[in-house]
């Protein structure tokens, strides 16, 4: 398992796990980072800061069967590190969306990103390497603030709830502070902050 501090990243640098070197995501991430390759990243597909990192789950994986829900599971148990997990939603893999959405989000606590295929990876990738960047150069007293409102990735995990937009998923990422406390609040402890409605589309979702 990786652990926190043993892979460094240098900012606007992507370390990528060797058997990624020849793909479509390589390929077009090559001209828009720093791309390094390293054997040995075990379950993690790309490190895009010393804090955080992607797994990479593919169609044929989704189609494959069970063995993502295990690499998922033993990186979540034997890691410190963030994960964000990209997965290829496309017709045929379509159908497995929503349990690996469940498993990722409310069961592990971490962010799940659909693509529709590598290119759509890369570039989402590029992204959030480059987003990683401008905070580490930002003001550090504005970035306590942002730190405490919690990261862009959560914030817009949870405006992919049916009837929460920006401003009531700010106002549940106030209340609750992380996925995991707003998927166990109950429906009383929801409708204090978003009224009866939403509270119900929230629990149900």
């Amino acid at each position: 398992p990786v652990t926190a501090g043993s892979i460094v990243v240098p900012y606007g640098h992507v370390i990528a796990n060797e058997k990624w070197r020849g793909s479509e995501i390589a390929q077009k991430l090559q001209g828009k980072t720093r791309l390094t390759f390293e054997d040995g990243l075990g379950l993690v597909d790309f490190h895009i800061s010393n804090r955080t990192c992607i797994l990479y789950i593919s169609e044929a994986d989704l189609v494959a069967g069970n063995e993502f829900k295990r690499r998922l599971v033993r990186f979540r148990n034997g890691s410190s590190l963030g994960g964000i997990v990209i997965v290829e939603k496309t017709q045929l893999s379509d159908q497995y969306f929503l349990a690996v959405q469940n498993l990722v989000v409310l069961e592990l606590g971490m962010v799940v990103l659909p693509v529709a295929n590598q290119g759509e990876a890369s570039q989402l990738i590029t992204q959030l390497v480059r987003e990683q960047s401008k905070e580490h150069n930002s003001n550090p007293f504005l970035r306590k603030q942002h730190s405490q409102l919690a990261e862009p990735s959560v914030f817009r995990t949870v405006q992919q709830i049916p009837g929460v937009g920006k401003t009531k998923a700010l106002l549940l990422l106030r209340q609750f502070g992380s996925i995991h406390r707003l998927c166990n609040a109950s429906v009383e402890e929801l409708e204090l902050v978003v009224g009866q409605t939403v509270a119900q589309q929230i629990h149900s979702f």
